[in-house]
């Protein structure tokens, strides 16, 4: 059962549309679906709300300590109130995933992530569930740093944003403690859409003038 959700990122308005405050996008839309608001928690060094669900508490939170130190909060709030790994869900930005591609899954390594790799050391355990928010990747590792805190482009942003949609789809089913089935649905391809027909070439109007050349008349042949 899912008793927090953190969503990574980084504070201050400089950083709300940068591509690696993906899961902060997410952490809003679902504080939204789930009408709470997030405050100040300086104890567990971020903004935090608590909803209940089914009658019982889920705390959604956005830590404030910039995304290299995002364990130090997480950690905090799933200490105090006992929260295991396992119960814990963290959005993220990949960039192993294209724009437009989510994916939930549980454990597994930091693969490099500076906000997995913190969360990793501060709960002493990998076993916790990532929902993966894609963003692209610049193609080139020595740009990844300038690329996650640069803002997406106008058409990649509505990917990302199809791709919350597509997360939260799978809501009722993660808050209900189904993480097959949620991960079933919130993996699942959107279908594709339907090529268009080729519209079919228009028949040349006939003409009732025969534009066709006249016959030239055989040469006669014989003697005069």
């Amino acid at each position: 059962m899912i008793r927090l959700i953190a969503g990574l990122g980084n504070p201050g308005p400089e950083h709300a549309a940068t591509r690696h405050n993906a899961g902060f996008w997410f952490v809003d839309e679902l504080a939204d679906r789930l009408k709470v608001k997030l405050s100040p928690e300086r104890g567990y060094f971020g903004m935090a709300a608590r909803a209940n669900v089914g009658g019982r508490p889920l705390w959604l939170l956005e830590p404030m300590t910039f995304m290299n130190l995002s364990g130090k909060s997480v950690a905090s709030l799933a200490r105090f109130f006992k929260i295991e790994p396992g119960e814990i869900l963290v959005a993220h930005d990949e960039l192993d995933l294209m724009p437009g591609q989510v994916k939930l899954k549980l454990g597994g390594s930091h693969a490099g992530h500076n906000g997995l790799k913190d969360l990793h050391a501060q709960l002493g355990s990998g076993d916790y569930w990532r929902l993966r928010i894609g963003i692209g990747h610049p193609g080139v590792k020595s740009e990844v740093i300038n690329y996650v805190l640069k803002k997406p482009s106008a058409e990649h942003r509505v990917e990302i944003e199809k791709s919350i949609e597509q997360a939260l789809s799978g809501l009722d089913f993660l808050l209900d403690g189904d993480m097959e089935r949620a991960t079933m649905k919130i993996n699942a391809r959107p279908p594709r859409p339907k090529p268009e027909k080729p519209e079919k070439p228009e028949r040349p109007e006939s003409s009732s003038v025969d534009d066709r050349p006249e016959p030239v008349p055989a040469a006669k042949t014989g003697t005069p």
